[in-house]
């Protein structure tokens, strides 16, 4: 009677509750929602390609960690309100954006290069008319000399700055009326980026001759706690980077296709800058070949300068 006894306290402390986890590793994955920020007064029509890349890693990552819900948050505000607002786990659970060590300190960084690099070749906008001012830099030292405008909270202003550029800062929405009024003289932009701007205004125009360079991965932030979430896109990213449709969607998305060619790289006489805001995990990411933009390096270049 009494080992029957000890059995039966046997078969309750451990079966039961074996039984009992059984079930609960059975039961459907919870939802999974991700609140991003869209604006709706300055419509960015670069978002959208971040909004199809985060859109595509979590229903790629679904059979593994469950249903998503994709949740916009229309708040207008400059990009380190929004690093802000992600880090106090505040509205928002991701950002996009350009890296620094500070960002990876800040956020948790998900180390896939959203852009395969592109984020780095940096091409100007200036003021209509002026191209023959432009055509006579040849050295970095006279580039230097040309006022360049960035945005107030951009890594590129601290990165340009420790180059020795002179820069003039100020909000993202007031850069191109600040060229316009003559506070500084060219406006660096990524290579996918001037095209929608060039097209709005009648007293821009892309410059022809320079192109700076510098490595600057932009990467998903989300909170450092919010391991789930990273581990999920991550996950899905990678997934999409193996079946190829991350380069699909990359060479195929209206702000990406076409862009190299467009920007005439191999006409113009190239700068090449360090990133000091580069972490070493960052800079350890550049072995990763599959993940940058190599045709560029196979460009063949007018003049390279270090």
């Amino acid at each position: 009677m009494e080992i029957n006894r000890i059995y039966y306290i046997l078969l309750i402390t451990f079966f039961i509750p074996l039984s009992f986890f059984a079930q609960a590793n059975n039961a459907p994955a919870p939802m999974t929602e991700v609140r991003y920020n869209l604006s709706a007064q300055f419509v960015d029509p670069k978002q959208a390609y971040y909004i199809s890349l985060l859109e595509m890693a979590m229903q790629k990552s679904e059979p593994k960690f469950g249903p998503y819900k994709m949740t916009p948050v229309e708040i207008e505000m400059p990009q380190g309100r929004t690093i802000k607002l992600v880090e106090s786990k505040q509205h928002l659970d991701i950002v996009w954006t350009m890296t620094s060590i500070e960002r990876e300190n800040q956020l948790q960084a998900i180390y896939i290069p959203l852009l395969k690099g592109l984020m780095g070749y940096r091409i100007g906008i200036i003021r209509q008319g002026e191209q023959a001012k432009f055509d006579q830099v040849n050295s970095l030292n006279a580039f230097k000399k040309i006022i360049i405008g960035q945005g107030v909270d951009w890594p590129d202003t601290e990165i340009l700055e420790r180059n020795g550029f002179k820069v003039v800062s100020g909000s993202a929405s007031n850069l191109l009326a600040m060229l316009s009024q003559e506070r500084f003289d060219y406006f660096p932009r990524a290579i996918h980026e001037p095209w929608d701007e060039l097209a709005r205004s009648d007293d821009i125009a892309l410059e022809q001759h320079l192109l700076l360079r510098y490595a600057s991965p932009i990467y998903f932030f989300v909170h450092k706690q919010n391991k789930h979430l990273a581990e999920r896109i991550e996950f899905g990213l990678r997934l999409a980077i193996n079946d190829g449709s991350f380069d699909k969607l990359f060479q195929n998305h209206p702000i990406t296709a076409g862009v190299i060619e467009k920007a005439q790289l191999n006409k113009r006489i190239e700068f090449e800058m360090s990133n000091p805001l580069l972490s070493p995990k960052s800079a350890e990411l550049l072995k990763e070949s599959h993940l940058w933009l190599t045709a560029l390096e196979k460009m063949p270049q007018s003049t390279r300068q270090n």
